[in-house]
């Protein structure tokens, strides 16, 4: 038994590598057991990734489902963030696969001048899908591409004054109506009141496409941005949207809004230690809510329902994100 294994009350690995999920088997293998387990390019011919492939279209990106209510909105955009994260995150794919460079190409062609990628808030910024979106591209071996460099940049020269993120638009006091409509509608872009505090919520989505950078994962900003998400555990985020504390234990994979597990996810690859108090109680919350099955459950934030195909599903790819968090930390 490992190290990061001993810390936990029951085995989680008989679970995860039972599962009938040869996708999810591979990166246990890999990633917590240290096996050699093959090329990842074997995993890009299962049918859950042939079938994401299946509908992309020639320019990279993905159909809609639904009518385009808002045409300001980038809906293909939207569509493109949402399965590129299941080909990288669940799949492994990387430029290697020509439709992933199809893929970042259109992300890519979403980027403007400034740096950051527009289109979800209509013309407002949205540092907090740049960033995670950045990390993806990262992820799939963009580290090097000058036009991450480009939105890494851009995303430093947004910060708040403390060194974190906000998302600049609910940083002006506007009201419900106006917030709507400018992101919706063609208008000019507002920069954030710089003196109001970090959203962790935005600082969590930026932050992993420094923690997924080999050299920006070392950097101040990476640090002190880190140092203030860990701060936030289980707090009320400073802003409205998604103000609730209960947001830190409603968990997804692949990763899409902040929670308790992406930002660890984050925290142990920037290189928060251990031994750092916050951290000491983001995994002594995460031991002490493991189920007697060796997994996690997919949301704390109500009474555990009936298990659904979908929520074993994200109970298994969650376990596995803790599991990397602990064997980082306790490895």
């Amino acid at each position: 038994m490992e190290p990061w294994q001993a810390k936990l009350e029951f085995d989680p690995l008989p679970a995860l590598l039972s599962s009938g999920d040869e996708a999810l088997a591979y990166f246990v293998r890999r990633d917590l057991l240290g096996e050699e387990v093959g090329p990842v390019q074997r995993l890009w011919e299962l049918p859950g990734a042939r079938r994401i492939l299946g509908r992309q279209r020639p320019d990279g990106s993905w159909p809609g489902s639904g009518a385009a209510t808002y045409p300001a909105v980038h809906y293909r955009l939207v569509e493109a963030w949402r399965e590129f994260r299941h080909l990288v995150q669940v799949y492994g794919l990387t430029r290697e696969h020509p439709q992933t460079r199809q893929a970042a190409e259109f992300l890519f062609s979403c980027q403007t001048a400034e740096g950051d990628i527009r289109g979800f808030l209509a013309d407002q910024y949205a540092t907090y899908y740049t960033g995670a979106i950045l990390g993806l591209l990262i992820q799939a071996g963009y580290a090097d591409d000058p036009r991450v460099e480009r939105g890494l940049e851009w995303l430093l020269d947004m910060r708040q004054d403390d060194g974190g993120w906000t998302i600049p638009l609910i940083t002006r006091d506007l009201d419900w109506a106006t917030v709507c409509r400018l992101s919706s509608e063609r208008a000019e872009p507002l920069l954030p009141d710089r003196g109001r505090p970090f959203s962790h919520n935005a600082t969590g989505m930026v932050l992993r496409a420094f923690a997924a950078h080999p050299r920006h994962r070392r950097s101040e900003a990476a640090r002190v941005a880190a140092e203030l998400m860990a701060s936030r555990f289980f707090q009320p985020d400073a802003y409205t949207s998604y103000h609730a504390a209960s947001y830190w234990v409603r968990f997804e994979y692949p990763f899409w809004w902040n929670n308790l597990v992406a930002a660890l996810d984050s925290l142990s690859l920037i290189g928060l230690p251990r031994d750092h108090p916050q951290m000491q109680l983001a995994v002594h919350w995460l031991i002490k809510h493991q189920e007697p099955s060796g997994l996690w459950r997919a949301t704390y934030a109500k009474p555990e329902g009936k298990e659904t195909a979908k929520t074993r599903q994200t109970s298994l790819w969650v376990s596995l994100a803790i599991g990397r968090v602990l064997k980082r930390l306790h490895g």
